[in-house]
């Protein structure tokens, strides 16, 4: 059983690689809910659906997120109507959001909503939402705060950050599940997510950080800095306004208390050598995921440095 705490594209991009590689059903995934969104009175997941999407083999590939082949009619007709247009949702991505809230409004809970849309879309390994309570990641800049999607989407992370906090996370629960699956599993993937926004809300929740210092599976991640740069978004900037450098260091740093190894691009393999005192090994390979490729090679790395004994996973080069 491979469990794996995911949030973003870098991560949708690292769990397709792992949904190629591993049987759907020994796999678990927490996502992050930080970024959810109250759109156009919907409730929306954007992790979760991504996770749910690219494991039912519909995720855009163009864009990263929502649903492949989407149009986008209601929200241009919306737009005609004077409603906000900024966030984009598609036509088939705002039927899951549909059933979502529906099922919310019934009593139901977002682990129970989670599961019963990805049954519904053929997804045969267990999707967890980080938390049943709503946490909602806060960007604090000079002049005032905004949700991750104001300052992420909206505003295409160009306002100074002054802080990051999870509102609502310490009054917050892990969801049904998340805690065993970290203690009772062989191994766990930290994929190659913002260390501040993707990964920061999951191990805001109380329980789960604890968790994952407790078990007794390695503890691999993937790295999402190259040098002093972000693959990819705002890593960077929000590790700054967390007082962490933008580097490896900064990323084994967050982790260090539960992390095993750390994968890092075959360029910084040489400071990884100069970090080994900070108690976390380190592997290097190439680290960008631009093909299906990629993300098979990536994610059979992860596994052999997770499963060292284990080479039926060694089935990518």
């Amino acid at each position: 059983m491979i469990t794996v705490l995911t949030g973003g594209t870098g991560g949708a991009k690292f769990v397709d690689g792992l949904r190629r590689i591993l049987p759907p059903q020994e796999l678990t995934i927490i996502v992050n809910t930080g970024d959810d969104h109250d759109w156009w009175g919907l409730y929306v997941s954007p992790d979760i659906d991504s996770i749910t999407y690219v494991l039912a083999g519909i995720l855009s590939p163009e864009r990263g997120w929502g649903v492949r082949g989407d149009t986008f009619h209601c929200l241009q007709a919306m737009k005609a109507l004077g409603e906000p247009d900024w966030f984009s949702v598609g036509d088939r991505d705002l039927a899951t959001h549909l059933l979502r809230s529906q099922l919310l409004s019934q009593g139901r809970t977002l682990t129970e909503a989670t599961r019963l849309i990805a049954e519904k879309l053929g997804v045969r390994s267990r999707v967890l939402p980080m938390s049943d309570q709503r946490v909602e990641t806060r960007i604090e800049k000079p002049a005032g705060e905004l949700s991750f999607e104001e300052y992420f989407v909206k505003r295409r992370y160009q306002d100074p950050v002054k802080s990051v906090r999870f509102a609502g996370a310490s009054e917050s629960k892990p969801a049904p599940g998340a805690l065993e699956a970290i203690i009772k599993t062989d191994s766990i993937l930290i994929a190659p997510s913002n260390p501040i926004t993707s990964i920061g809300p999951i191990l805001a929740v109380p329980g789960i950080r604890e968790a994952l210092r407790e078990t007794a599976a390695r503890v691999v991640a993937v790295s999402p800095i190259i040098g002093n740069a972000a693959v990819s978004g705002p890593a960077a900037r929000l590790m700054a306004s967390q007082n962490l450098p933008a580097s490896i260091a900064g990323i084994a740093d967050s982790y260090a208390d539960f992390l095993d190894t750390l994968i890092v691009h075959d360029s910084d393999a040489e400071t990884a050598q100069a970090l080994s005192s900070i108690g976390v090994e380190f592997a290097s390979t190439d680290i960008l995921m631009r093909t299906t490729e990629d993300r098979l090679r990536i994610a059979n790395s992860a596994l052999v440095c997770a499963l060292p004994d284990n080479a039926a996973v060694k089935v990518a080069s």
